[in-house]
C-alpha cells in the first residue's frame, strides 16, 4: 500500500500523472517554438512533473525502478525553472536557463517513460530484458537527440512575452 492506496492502483495513477506531464511539457515546448507566451500548459507542466517526480519516492524499494537520482535531479531541474519564472526578468541568459530547464525536465521525464517502458511492456521487454541492449540504448539516443534538436530551436525562439 502507498497513501492508502493498493501499488497497482498507485502505480495506475502514477502512469497517468506521468502521462500528463510529458504532454503539457510537449504543449509548453511547443508554445515555445511557435513563439506563443507562457500559458497555462506551464504551470500544469510543472506541477504534474513535481508530483510525478515525488511520488517517484513513494514506491516502495524494488516494486517499480525509477531511479531516485534521476528523480533528485528531475526535482533540481524543475526547481531552477521555476526560480527562473518568478525571481528573474526571463531574457537574455534568464531565458536560456529557464527553456533549457524546461526542455530538461521534460526530457528526464520521457527518459524515464522510456526505461519503464522497456521494463514493464512485454513486447519491448524482450529486446531489453537486462535494461542494458542496443534497442533501449537507440531508443534513449533517438530520444535525446531528437530532444537537442527540438530543444535548441525552442530555447532560441523563445520569448517569454511573446512575438
Amino acid at each position: 500500500m502507498v497513501l492508502g492506496l493498493p501499488i497497482a492502483t498507485f502505480k495506475l495513477i502514477y502512469v497517468v500523472i506521468s502521462l500528463f506531464a510529458m504532454f503539457s511539457g510537449m504543449m509548453v515546448v511547443r508554445d515555445m517554438r511557435k513563439m506563443r507566451p507562457l500559458g497555462v500548459w506551464n504551470p500544469l507542466f510543472f506541477f504534474s512533473t513535481i508530483v510525478t517526480a515525488a511520488a517517484g519516492f513513494l514506491f516502495p524499494p524494488g516494486t517499480f525502478g525509477p531511479p531516485t537520482t534521476v528523480c533528485w535531479i528531475l526535482l533540481g531541474v524543475l526547481a531552477l525553472g521555476l526560480f527562473m519564472l518568478y525571481a528573474t526578468p526571463l531574457n537574455g541568459v534568464w531565458r536560456w536557463t529557464y527553456a533549457l530547464s524546461i526542455i530538461a525536465g521534460l526530457y528526464l521525464n520521457v527518459f524515464m517513460g522510456i526505461t519503464q517502458a522497456f521494463e514493464r511492456i512485454e513486447v519491448l521487454h524482450r529486446y531489453a530484458p537486462k535494461g542494458t541492449e542496443p534497442p533501449l540504448i537507440a531508443a534513449q539516443v533517438i530520444v535525446l537527440l531528437a530532444f537537442l534538436f527540438v530543444g535548441f530551436i525552442a530555447a532560441s525562439r523563445f520569448r517569454s512575452t511573446g512575438p
